[in-house]
């Protein structure tokens, strides 16, 4: 019966592409996830990595992580979303159980990361699901007050919509069906999809909140977040970066924007913009460089 529950899983996540079929957990390679680790004066907030769907902090920050270090930072990530279930491996599955659960973990987690670091606020970069996750934290869970710079990566704030599956979702509602609870065992999924209760009660009142300074890193070559104008947004602390309008011969996609050298100088210039960059165009194939 659990094997078939996780094969309806998988089916679901072939359809919408939220979760990456191809996903293994590696061993990060180099100094992130080092709680010895104090912020310097340069780099004075630890950065919080919050992986999507179906996923978890090894396999997403491969690349990422162990670049923060080498530059500096102080950063750290935690696998959330973990069905109670689900057997203790390294390679353990997250992103799965419902956004508002995992964001109480984010809570904890960045609590442990600000006593552990002597520090009162952390930049967070957020992947996929990994946007909303401490956007509910921020907003309902105390987390406003914590949270510096917000650096999203194939950012989900209004939804997605892939093959209508949010717009069929959208007609059960409308009928009076009710919510749709879950796809196979996972909570998150149709809380990602447009017009869901849980998006509704995220951006009511605005999305982006005062003090936080927000920037959308989108691909228009997204397949999973549809369409991927829907990771962008407005405000006057909100800055919006398509990959495409700084470098044609960037063709990467949902899956491998974490890999994405183009990305990451973007997200190293939203951390540190005071001493911010040109990012050089490196052309990518939709999962990583060419070759």
């Amino acid at each position: 019966m659990r094997r078939s529950r996780f094969a309806l899983l998988a089916v679901v996540a072939a359809l919408t592409g939220l979760v990456p079929a191809t996903a293994v957990a590696t061993t990060p390679a180099g100094g992130y996830g080092d709680w010895s680790c104090r912020p310097s004066a340069a780099h004075p907030n630890p950065v919080v990595l919050v992986h999507g769907t179906g996923d978890n902090k090894d396999y997403t920050w491969r690349t990422l992580g162990p670049l923060l270090a080498k530059r500096g930072y102080c950063a750290f990530a935690l696998t959330y979303g973990v069905l109670p279930a689900a057997p203790v491996v390294s390679d353990v599955v997250g992103g799965l159980t419902p956004i508002e659960d995992s964001a109480a973990e984010v809570r904890s987690f960045v609590d442990e990361v600000v006593t552990a670091t002597g520090v009162s606020k952390v930049d967070i970069v957020g992947y996929s699901q990994g946007t909303l996750v401490p956007a509910y934290y921020a907003k309902f869970l105390g987390g406003r007050e914590r949270i510096h710079a917000y650096v999203g990566l194939a950012p989900v704030w209004q939804g997605t919509d892939p093959l209508g599956i949010g717009d069929v979702f959208a007609l059960v509602r409308w009928l009076g069906l009710g919510q749709i609870p879950a796809i196979g065992d996972c909570g998150a999924c149709p809380q990602v999809l447009t017009g869901s209760a849980f998006l509704a009660k995220l951006n009511e009142g605005g999305t982006f909140l005062p003090g936080i300074a927000y920037t959308n890193i989108a691909t228009r070559y997204d397949l999973n977040i549809v369409p991927y104008t829907n990771g962008l947004g407005t405000g006057p602390n909100v800055r919006n970066i398509v990959l495409q309008d700084g470098c044609r011969e960037d063709r990467v996609n949902h899956m491998g924007i974490v890999v994405d050298p183009n990305a990451a100088g973007h997200v190293l210039n939203a951390l540190d913009p005071a001493h911010a960059k040109p990012v050089p165009c490196t052309p990518m194939s939709p999962l990583g460089p060419r070759r």
